[in-house]
């Protein structure tokens, strides 16, 4: 599924643009500051139900306005997306008319994936960053992973609420139980058939061999219920569940030691790349519609050799890009559909 078209209001320095784009390459360009990258956080945005750039979706809004408007249309196949996002932190979200119960249902009518000059927050940042990576996958291949997710992470909360207020938290271990060694046993079977493509595109990126691995967020020698009953002390002396799949990660070793401290920043940025183009490129094995994929400044911090094998590695994928650059006549990926040019929140078509 691509992106057809755009329509923001009141997102950062854009008080106005509409933008439609094209089924293959789109070219956004600009001086830095212009807001070129505040498109590629509205299309995120409707795609994903959150940025890129940070988790406090109120940063976004338009100095002196109460709230941000988002509208998309996407095709192949055909969704309607509205959003809209106020500063008391509310948000009203609709798909194709109807309420949606959640912003994890968005990822539903449009998928999109980013790699950005931050991208190697995936490699460097909290465990977070990889549990998203994961899940994006895993909700695209397994159609109960969100019901599982939502009732799992309601119980978590509820569990933890018992355990703040001195309360017996046994009560929610049962759908904690049921949910989470389902939500985690969908994580596994995913990340094993994605580790081929990841040790691949690694490797043909950034030259490096990365040892992967997986972990569910407790012991693989107990069960969760388990788990939860040794931890319960621990539980109620930090107000938190500390086992389960919220604590899920994915490890990343060079050489026997973490990727976070082995590697540097330009690496760590060539990794995490390729963990954003495995991911697509499994994905893309599934037959579905195929992604969006925005590249915000992809020359910036890579030398000539690993550009190209960039631009080759995203050409495999034949999917929507959406592509910022300060330099108009930048051709990296071919002769753009449409070409947009931004400068102090203004957008023109070219």
């Amino acid at each position: 599924m691509s992106l057809a078209s755009i329509s923001i209001t009141s997102l950062r320095s854009l008080e106005q643009a509409q933008l439609e784009f094209g089924p293959r390459l789109n070219l956004i360009h600009g001086p830095n500051g212009s807001g070129k990258t505040s498109i590629l956080e509205s299309v995120f945005l409707v795609g994903r139900g959150r940025s890129f750039r940070t988790r406090h979706t109120e940063q976004l809004i338009a100095r002196g306005k109460p709230s941000l408007t988002l509208f998309a249309q996407s095709v192949e196949p055909s969704h309607r997306i509205g959003f809209e996002y106020r500063r008391d932190e509310a948000y009203t979200a609709r798909l194709d008319g109807e309420d949606v119960r959640s912003l994890a249902e968005l990822p539903g009518a449009l998928f999109v994936e980013v790699i950005d000059p931050e991208v190697h927050r995936l490699v460097e940042g909290a465990p977070g960053e990889r549990r998203r990576w994961l899940d994006w996958g895993v909700f695209h291949v397994e159609h109960s992973f969100l019901e599982h997710w939502l009732r799992f992470s309601r119980a978590l909360r509820q569990r933890n609420a018992a355990l703040k207020q001195g309360l017996d938290p046994k009560v929610w271990d049962g759908e904690m139980v049921t949910h989470g060694e389902e939500v985690a046993t969908q994580r596994g079977t995913w990340f094993e058939t994605i580790k081929p493509y990841l040790n691949e595109t690694i490797r043909r990126l950034s030259g490096l061999d990365v040892d992967l691995g997986y972990y569910r967020g407790w012991s693989a020698e107990r069960s969760l219920g388990e788990a939860l009953t040794e931890a319960i002390e621990r539980d109620r002396a930090r107000g938190s569940t500390l086992a389960g799949p919220q604590r899920a990660d994915i490890f990343l070793r060079v050489g026997g030691k973490a990727a976070r401290e082995s590697l540097s920043r330009g690496q760590q940025k060539l990794v995490a790349s390729a963990m954003v183009l495995a991911l697509l490129q499994r994905l893309k094995e599934e037959a579905g519609p195929p992604p969006t994929l925005l590249l915000d400044d992809p020359a910036a911090e890579l030398d000539a050799n690993r550009l190209s094998k960039l631009v080759d590695l995203v050409g495999d994928l034949s999917c929507q890009l959406i592509v910022t650059s300060l330099d108009p006549a930048m051709r990296l990926f071919g002769q753009p559909e449409h070409v947009f040019h931004v400068e102090q929140g203004v957008v023109q078509r070219v």
